[in-house]
């Protein structure tokens, strides 16, 4: 089984914006943002349906799913592939519900996608491997993005 340490959890709790991977009835890719990913528990990611059409018809096609979830300051991240399934009534619906209200959701959720991962790696910016600090990275994009 794969465990999500609490430091990743709070990493992508913190985040929420990561971008989605599913495979089309035509096995073409399909990326989507979502700006509600969560972290369940141990082996469980959590994004919300507001305005995903495609995403859940992809999913009811094939259930494989791929997340990317990357700081745009620090520039790193990781990537968390898996199953998405589909829930939109009862009791863990009813709690994740919660947890977005809780979180400030104001949007109507029409299904939560409930992955259970499968697979996780890190993402780092290849400017890492040329040198280049944390601390660097942070003072070049902190000043891009001002």
């Amino acid at each position: 089984m794969i465990v999500i340490s609490n430091k990743i959890r709070s990493f992508v709790n913190f985040q929420k914006l990561g971008y989605v991977a599913t495979v089309s009835s035509d096995n073409s890719p399909n990326l989507s943002p979502k700006g509600t990913i969560i972290a369940i528990d141990e082996s469980h990611l959590a994004f919300a349906d507001i305005r995903s059409p495609q995403t859940i018809e992809n999913l009811r096609y094939n259930s494989a799913i791929e997340i990317n979830v990357v700081d745009p300051i620090h520039r790193k991240g990781f990537r968390f592939k898996g199953e998405g399934q589909i829930i939109s009534e009862g009791t863990q619906f009813s709690e994740i519900l919660e947890q977005y209200k809780r979180n400030g959701i104001k949007s109507k959720i029409n299904a939560i996608v409930l992955v259970t991962v499968n697979k996780f790696s890190e993402v780092t910016s290849p400017s890492y491997d040329l040198g280049m600090t944390e601390d660097e990275l942070v003072s070049k994009w902190k000043k891009y993005y001002q």
